[in-house]
């Protein structure tokens, strides 16, 4: 988590907190060390966030203190709900996770819609007790340019392990596809991520090469008709 998120992240558990809170507490919810937690803190206070207490026995923000208001309308706070409770379709529980994240904190400033309701089918899961590989993990091969090694089944059941180089994740209404440079195929190819039965980083990157590999897919492929041909029919 980047330390402007952890601070705002910081500040709301700040504010829904009924007692004070331990550092050791604390960095156990933000998964960091206890260190990591002073530093904030001191960082926070130094911007004048009203928090107090001591290392050992616990943190308390005044109450009062409040973060700007989101400078949405009604129109666009209903989008924002919306869009986010579709993606729990997607499958994706990282993304899931952090939807539910900013859905609080729109509540908080806004009263809540339960009259919005968005069916929660769609792609699978990527729950690791079944197998599946997390979709985080993927989104975060491409973002930093890793290389891949996947053992993955096609639609026929045939399975093979591929080093792959992902460049895109694409979110189908049934399904979800990673965009890849497949060094098996010596090609770019198209991989469902519920028949990746396993992943791991090669320790290999191609940093810099990410936009290059993108602007020869998009000059081979639609992003519509990849998504839909695709989802059916799995990669080769």
């Amino acid at each position: 988590m980047k330390k402007t998120n952890r601070l705002f992240e910081t500040i709301q558990i700040f504010r829904a907190a009924d007692r004070p809170i331990r550092a050791e507490d604390l960095a156990a919810r933000l998964e960091v060390s206890v260190r990591t937690v002073y530093r904030d803190i001191a960082a926070l206070q130094a911007m004048r966030t009203p928090i107090e207490g001591e290392p050992g026995i616990g943190y308390v923000m005044r109450r009062g203190y409040d973060l700007p208001p989101l400078n949405f309308d009604e129109e666009e706070v209903e989008a924002l709900r919306v869009g986010l409770c579709m993606l729990s379709r997607s499958g994706d529980r990282a993304l899931r996770r952090a939807a539910e994240r900013i859905s609080t904190k729109i509540d908080a400033l806004h009263a809540p819609a339960d009259w919005i309701q968005v069916s929660r089918w769609g792609a699978p899961e990527d729950d690791p007790e079944l197998g599946c590989v997390s979709k985080a993990m993927l989104r975060a091969a491409v973002r930093e340019e890793r290389v891949l090694r996947i053992d993955y089944a096609d639609a026929t059941g045939a399975r093979t392990t591929r080093d792959i180089r992902p460049i895109a994740v694409i979110y189908h209404v049934d399904a979800v596809l990673l965009a890849a440079w497949c060094e098996l195929r010596n090609g770019l190819r198209h991989f469902r991520t519920d028949r990746i039965h396993a992943c791991e980083a090669t320790g290999a990157t191609f940093r810099g090469q990410g936009a290059v590999f993108r602007q020869l897919w998009s000059e081979q492929n639609r992003w519509d008709v990849v998504s839909d041909m695709a989802a059916r029919a799995g990669t080769s």
